[in-house]
């Protein structure tokens, strides 16, 4: 059975309230492993995400070291000014020198 859903890859930049509050309500302790996607893009890139769903869109959200920080500290009333659409309402982490950006 195939399902309707439109497809989306978000990278961090990309991300929007929304988004990450279903990421931390279906992995409220971070994700594991054995839950990232793993694929090829356009590109031929290997790419690792992690998938949410809403009515409508499978999003697979890009993996990173600032997505596992900004989960981590997610607080809803950080985001109460934002519209729920709106990537500007993410910020980047405050990440040590050194931290990686992505996990490849």
């Amino acid at each position: 059975m195939k399902d309707n859903l439109k497809r989306v890859i978000v990278d961090f930049k990309k991300l929007t309230p929304e988004i990450l509050a279903l990421l931390v309500e279906k992995y409220p302790d971070g994700y594991d492993d054995d839950q990232i996607i793993s694929f090829k893009n356009m590109k031929n890139e290997l790419v690792e995400a992690v998938e949410v769903t809403t009515e409508d869109t499978k999003y697979l959200v890009k993996v990173s070291t600032k997505l596992a920080v900004t989960m981590e500290n997610y607080d809803e009333d950080d985001y109460e000014d934002y519209d729920d659409d709106d990537p500007d309402a993410v910020q980047d982490p405050d990440l040590e020198p050194g931290d990686e950006e992505d996990f490849d």
